[in-house]
Protein backbone atom coordinates (compact mmCIF):
# COMPACT_ATOMS: atom_id res chain seq x y z
CA UNK A 1 0.00 0.00 0.00
CA UNK A 2 1.27 3.45 -0.94
CA UNK A 3 -0.29 6.72 0.13
CA UNK A 4 0.58 9.85 -1.81
CA UNK A 5 0.27 13.50 -0.81
CA UNK A 6 0.99 16.30 -3.27
CA UNK A 7 2.04 19.82 -2.37
CA UNK A 8 3.52 22.91 -3.96
CA UNK A 9 0.68 24.07 -6.14
CA UNK A 10 -0.44 27.66 -6.30
CA UNK A 11 -0.97 30.74 -8.42
CA UNK A 12 1.86 31.90 -10.66
CA UNK A 13 2.22 34.29 -13.57
CA UNK A 14 2.94 33.05 -17.05
CA UNK A 15 6.64 32.43 -17.48
CA UNK A 16 7.08 31.60 -13.82
CA UNK A 17 8.06 28.38 -12.08
CA UNK A 18 6.69 26.00 -9.49
CA UNK A 19 7.97 22.80 -7.97
CA UNK A 20 5.45 20.17 -7.02
CA UNK A 21 6.27 17.50 -4.46
CA UNK A 22 4.62 14.17 -3.84
CA UNK A 23 5.41 12.52 -0.53
CA UNK A 24 4.79 8.80 -0.25
CA UNK A 25 4.27 6.53 2.68
CA UNK A 26 4.97 2.82 2.68
CA UNK A 27 8.12 0.75 2.56
CA UNK A 28 7.87 -0.11 -1.13
CA UNK A 29 8.07 3.38 -2.64
CA UNK A 30 11.45 2.72 -4.25
CA UNK A 31 10.04 -0.22 -6.19
CA UNK A 32 7.35 1.87 -7.91
CA UNK A 33 7.51 3.97 -10.99
CA UNK A 34 5.92 7.36 -10.44
CA UNK A 35 3.91 9.59 -12.70
CA UNK A 36 2.39 13.03 -12.81
CA UNK A 37 -0.95 13.66 -14.47
CA UNK A 38 -3.14 16.73 -14.71
CA UNK A 39 -6.77 17.53 -15.25
CA UNK A 40 -8.19 20.86 -16.29
CA UNK A 41 -11.87 21.72 -15.76
CA UNK A 42 -14.04 20.04 -18.39
CA UNK A 43 -11.14 18.00 -19.75
CA UNK A 44 -9.94 14.46 -19.31
CA UNK A 45 -6.98 13.62 -17.13
CA UNK A 46 -3.79 13.69 -19.17
CA UNK A 47 -0.29 12.33 -18.77
CA UNK A 48 2.46 14.79 -17.88
CA UNK A 49 5.59 12.84 -16.93
CA UNK A 50 6.79 9.56 -15.56
CA UNK A 51 9.97 8.24 -13.95
CA UNK A 52 11.08 4.67 -13.33
CA UNK A 53 11.96 3.28 -9.92
CA UNK A 54 15.65 4.11 -10.27
CA UNK A 55 15.16 7.65 -11.49
CA UNK A 56 17.27 7.08 -14.60
CA UNK A 57 14.44 6.74 -17.11
CA UNK A 58 11.92 9.51 -17.67
CA UNK A 59 9.27 10.33 -20.22
CA UNK A 60 7.28 13.50 -20.88
CA UNK A 61 4.22 14.66 -22.72
CA UNK A 62 5.13 16.71 -25.77
CA UNK A 63 3.30 19.70 -24.31
CA UNK A 64 5.70 19.94 -21.36
CA UNK A 65 8.93 18.58 -22.82
CA UNK A 66 11.81 20.97 -22.23
CA UNK A 67 9.88 22.90 -19.58
CA UNK A 68 9.07 20.31 -16.90
CA UNK A 69 11.45 17.94 -15.12
CA UNK A 70 10.44 14.92 -13.06
CA UNK A 71 12.81 13.58 -10.43
CA UNK A 72 12.72 11.45 -7.31
CA UNK A 73 14.52 10.94 -4.03
CA UNK A 74 13.93 7.39 -2.85
CA UNK A 75 15.55 8.07 0.52
CA UNK A 76 12.96 10.79 1.13
CA UNK A 77 10.17 8.83 -0.57
CA UNK A 78 9.38 11.89 -2.65
CA UNK A 79 8.88 12.61 -6.32
CA UNK A 80 9.12 16.10 -7.74
CA UNK A 81 7.88 17.97 -10.77
CA UNK A 82 9.85 21.11 -11.57
CA UNK A 83 7.75 23.30 -13.84
CA UNK A 84 9.40 26.19 -15.66
CA UNK A 85 8.16 28.63 -18.29
CA UNK A 86 4.61 28.02 -17.19
CA UNK A 87 1.77 28.85 -19.55
CA UNK A 88 -1.92 29.53 -18.86
CA UNK A 89 -2.73 26.21 -20.55
CA UNK A 90 -0.79 24.44 -17.79
CA UNK A 91 -3.56 25.40 -15.37
CA UNK A 92 -4.97 22.20 -13.90
CA UNK A 93 -5.14 19.98 -10.86
CA UNK A 94 -1.93 17.95 -10.78
CA UNK A 95 -1.88 14.39 -9.46
CA UNK A 96 0.97 12.05 -8.68
CA UNK A 97 0.52 8.32 -9.00
CA UNK A 98 2.42 5.08 -8.46
CA UNK A 99 2.65 2.15 -10.86
CA UNK A 100 4.63 -1.07 -11.18
CA UNK A 101 6.20 0.16 -14.41
CA UNK A 102 6.72 3.59 -15.89
CA UNK A 103 3.95 4.25 -18.37
CA UNK A 104 1.93 7.07 -19.87
CA UNK A 105 -1.31 5.12 -19.36
CA UNK A 106 -3.28 6.31 -16.34
CA UNK A 107 -5.15 3.02 -15.92
CA UNK A 108 -1.86 1.28 -15.08
CA UNK A 109 -1.35 3.38 -11.94
CA UNK A 110 -2.43 1.71 -8.72
CA UNK A 111 -2.23 4.59 -6.27
CA UNK A 112 -3.15 8.25 -6.61
CA UNK A 113 -2.78 11.38 -4.55
CA UNK A 114 -5.54 13.88 -3.92
CA UNK A 115 -4.12 16.49 -6.27
CA UNK A 116 -2.76 20.01 -5.99
CA UNK A 117 -4.04 22.98 -7.98
CA UNK A 118 -1.79 24.94 -10.30
CA UNK A 119 -3.13 28.16 -11.76
CA UNK A 120 -1.13 30.16 -14.29
CA UNK A 121 -2.31 33.69 -14.98
CA UNK A 122 -1.65 35.47 -18.26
Amino acid sequence: QVQLVESGGGLVQAGGSLRLSCAASGRTFSTYAMGWFRQAPGKEREFVATIDWSGYSTSYADSVKGRFTISRDNAKKTVYLQMNSLKPEDTAAYYCAAARQATIKSFAYDYWGQGTQVTVSS
